[in-house]
């Protein structure tokens, strides 16, 4: 059953959703988010950073802070850590005490010299081929309990949710900005074929060939071949319209 601080919290990423021109924007809305809302549940400052991995490769790219992000990046140079190893196993990992846990020495040799002695990575799933995580920062050991840690966890899932709906609204928009493009392309080519038409009173499928033994012989783009063709008879260049 949703309680109303979960449908509040919804409610919240999905105005960043809206309100953000990118993925990228709302990464960085999010980890904001994060560490307010871990900040709150811990009673201590807690900065988050976002790790991206796509393939192989993993890299910082929104923080809540200027600082966040350089924590993060710590992890990225010594190529593992929580926030990796969270990646890899696709569960959370804890870092209670930079200066006792053996995993990871010189990263936690590190994270210390900054004054960060605790840390929390929490996966996100986005698709098949690339993932995510919130990697948890705090000044003080201990501070993420087992409270915090599954507070952690409840807001990762919710966020995970919102981050797929995020990138596949920006694949949408890539396409409709794709597709838009192609029908501009399709308007010269058509006005150029129109020009032809009138030129050799041929039929369409005449002068579509015509205009492609050109493209074949100059070895050019069929869209190329017609705006040139426009802008040579207009004397300007062609820009062409389409209201999708």
């Amino acid at each position: 059953m949703t309680t109303s601080s979960e449908r509040e919290r919804v409610l919240e990423l999905q105005d960043l959703i809206i309100s953000s021109e990118s993925v990228a924007e709302f990464l960085g809305h999010l980890s904001s988010l994060a560490a307010t809302t871990l900040s709150r549940e811990s009673g201590s400052t807690v900065e988050v950073g976002v790790t991206l991995k796509r393939r192989r490769r993993t890299d910082t790219v929104a923080g809540s802070s200027p600082h966040a992000v350089k924590l993060d990046r710590i992890e990225q140079q010594m190529g593992d850590g929580p926030c990796i190893a969270a990646l890899r196993v696709k569960s959370t990992v804890l870092l209670g005490d930079v200066r006792s846990d053996p995993r990871w020495p010189a990263y936690q040799a590190e994270l210390e010299k900054i004054g960060c002695y605790s840390t929390l990575g929490v996966p996100l799933e986005i698709g098949e081929d690339s993932s995510a995580a919130l990697n948890f920062f705090a000044g003080e050991t201990n501070v993420f309990t087992e409270a915090v840690v599954r507070e952690a966890e409840d807001f990762a899932d919710i966020a995970g949710r919102a981050l797929r709906l995020a990138v596949r609204l920006g694949s949408a928009q890539n396409l409709a900005d794709d597709l838009k493009a192609a029908m501009q392309s399709r308007t010269s080519i058509d006005l150029a074929c129109g020009v032809i038409m009138g030129q050799n009173r041929c039929s369409q499928d005449e002068a579509m060939a015509i205009l492609g033994k050109v493209s074949s012989h100059r070895n050019q783009k069929l869209r190329v071949v017609a705006e040139e063709m426009l802008a040579n008879i207009s004397g300007a260049k062609v820009s062409t319209h389409f209201d999708g």
